[in-house]
């Protein structure tokens, strides 16, 4: 670091979204990146954000110790910390940025199912923050659970990716399939395109909301939305009205209708239950009897995100629960 600046000086000292540069070089620094955590041993599985600030609130927390306070609990660090070449990767993708403390990486490194994805560093407050938290884990092991008997697919598209989790777990398993990456955020889609290749897969990128821009039909359609009705508007967060469940809604009848015979959609997400009624297990299951679909409905966790039912737009609601649901086109 002597002689030079790192690629953060003189931007804002602002740690809440996913800064990196979307070059080419960017790109292979970022996978060089990941190779050299995975060398290392490197892990980290990544907390709700309450216990990520719980933790950080400790005394002896506010300056990193080693590389999972650097790339999982997002802390700041002495540039002698980390070994030279991890310096230059990040320098290279634009993902440091100064800090009274030394510097602070703008992402984070967690591991799921035994493969290390790049996503934004805490606290992930940006508008195009990539989100990966416990429902990444859940939705990680529902796919993984439910492909043990799913037919063997040509089509795979991961809507509304984010780190690209989903698509990486269905396309280990199904190697020989297309797999292609949805999102909204470029952001996103350029850190998920890294995790693929990270993980030893091809996948092809798409910018857009839910199917828009696809061609159908699709043997498997993977979907983990926002669900939470988030007064800031996040893409990664905000769900839409019906307490959230709209995005769930609109994405889950688009897929049915473009599924193959014998295809499926498997969606992770969020439900308000109101008076002990689930609006949107009953809106689906209707929708799946006429659009020709199987459906299948389970409760994973019944009460996530409850401080959420502090908020005025959850006045009404008993709790919000995790669900999964399974919808298998007829053929």
């Amino acid at each position: 670091m002597a002689g030079r600046r790192p690629a953060g000086y003189g931007r804002p000292l602002s740690y809440r979204g996913t800064t990196v540069l979307k070059t080419p070089a960017a790109r292979d620094a970022l996978r060089d990146l990941l190779a050299r955590l995975e060398s290392s041993g490197y892990d980290f599985v990544t907390p709700t954000p309450a216990t990520h600030a719980r933790i950080l609130a400790r005394p002896g927390r506010q300056v990193a110790r080693d590389l999972r306070d650097v790339f999982g609990w997002s802390l700041p660090f002495a540039p002698a910390l980390l070994p030279p070449q991890l310096i230059a990767a990040l320098e290279a993708a634009g993902a440091v940025e100064l800090h009274p403390a030394g510097l602070k990486a703008s992402l984070r490194v967690s591991r799921v199912g035994g493969t290390l994805f790049l996503h934004s560093a805490y606290p992930t407050e940006h508008r195009d923050a990539v989100f990966l938290g416990p429902d990444t884990y859940r939705f990680a092991d529902f796919i993984r659970t439910r492909l043990e008997w799913t037919p063997e697919p040509t089509r795979i598209v991961d809507i509304g990716t984010g780190a690209g989790v989903g698509g990486v777990i269905a396309g280990l398993r199904h190697r020989t399939a297309t797999l292609t990456l949805v999102d909204i955020n470029p952001d996103a889609l350029f850190l998920a395109e890294i995790n693929a290749v990270h993980a030893g897969l091809h996948a092809v990128t798409r910018l857009g909301s839910g199917l828009d821009g696809l061609d159908g039909p699709f043997d498997l359609v993977l979907a983990n939305p926002p669900f939470i009705v988030d007064p800031g508007a996040r893409a990664y967060r905000d769900g839409g009205d019906m307490h959230g469940a709209r995005i769930s809604i609109d994405w889950a009848e688009a897929a049915a209708r473009r599924l193959a015979p014998g295809g499926r959609l498997l969606l992770y997400t969020g439900s308000a239950i109101v008076d002990g009624r689930d609006a949107m297990r009953e809106r689906l299951a209707a929708d799946a009897a006429t659009l020709g679909c199987t459906f299948d409905h389970a409760e994973l966790d019944p009460d996530i995100f409850g401080e959420e039912l502090d908020q005025p737009a959850y006045a009404d609601v008993d709790r919000i629960a995790a669900v999964r649901i399974v919808m298998t086109r007829m053929a």
